[in-house]
């Protein structure tokens, strides 16, 4: 198996998202993920309490930021 480059992605990071409740919640989740280094995009489903994360950020990081935004979150 080929070593993984920094610059590549690896593959989506789904993270299941508590205490959404408006679009406003779904874009304070988005702008904190979009924030975390590494990510190329963050994609939240409000109505499905789920953020797929692409890019080379931690999901320990993704949960951070998360959490620093006021929801919880986990690994869905």
């Amino acid at each position: 198996m080929a070593a993984q480059s920094p610059n590549e992605s690896a593959g989506p990071v789904v993270l299941a998202i508590s205490g959404m409740t408006c679009g406003g919640c779904a874009g304070a989740v988005g702008r904190a993920l979009s924030q975390v280094p590494g990510v190329a995009e963050a994609r939240v489903d409000l109505a499905k309490g789920l953020a797929t994360v692409t890019g080379t950020a931690r999901a320990e990081d993704l949960v951070r930021a998360v959490e620093a935004a006021g929801f919880a979150g986990g690994l869905a």
